[in-house]
């Protein structure tokens, strides 16, 4: 009898994927097309490019499958490969970072610190946070969860969430003038 996608579990999809079964890796696709479509209509109006940045995202994760350890969740482990094609995406048509709202209630950014950087750039800058706002800045901006959810897998109020989310945006400005103001040092 063959199982559906709801019956088998991730450790199984991974192993019938890594030996290229077509089944397998069908019910892995199906099973987070979903959330990855989610993931990627933030930062796209267009579902076409959604869709082919989800496509390329997958073609990337059944290339490396046999990589995958379960040291952490699948899903976040795919999640982490179809945004590296996202970056790439936005990358190579030059658009600016769409999901990067620094301006909120601070002084805004210097226009050309923001749209001197690539997106691999932004989240250098990113993983200097302190841990718990690069959690959370992640979570919010990044994933698309609410303060709500965020508190929840943190272990923190909503209003602890927001605050995590205010002071990492402050400190992501800082580092991005800082490094736009670093360049411009060394290109001069």
């Amino acid at each position: 009898m063959i199982k559906s996608s709801a019956e088998k579990s991730d450790q199984e999809l991974v192993a019938g994927c890594v030996r290229n079964d077509r089944y397998s890796q069908e019910l892995l696709y199906r099973r987070y097309f979903p959330t990855m479509l989610r993931m990627c209509q933030r930062y796209t109006t267009d579902r076409e490019t959604a869709l082919e940045i989800i496509n390329n995202g997958f073609l990337r994760v059944f290339k490396k499958i046999d990589t995958f350890s379960f040291n952490g969740s699948l899903e976040g482990w795919i999640r982490r490969i179809v945004f590296h094609c996202l970056s790439d995406y936005f990358r190579q048509k030059t658009q600016p970072v769409p999901w990067l709202d620094l301006e909120g209630r601070d002084a805004p950014t210097r226009s050309t610190a923001l749209s001197n950087l690539y997106m691999e750039d932004v989240l250098r800058l990113v993983d200097r946070l302190p841990k718990i706002s690069r959690e959370v800045f992640q979570l919010f901006a990044i994933e698309g969860y609410t303060h709500t959810e965020i508190g929840k897998m943190l272990d923190m109020s909503e209003g602890t969430s927001k605050w995590h989310l205010a002071m990492a945006r402050k400190q992501l400005k800082e580092l991005i003038n800082r490094h736009h103001h670093n360049n411009q040092n060394y290109a001069g």
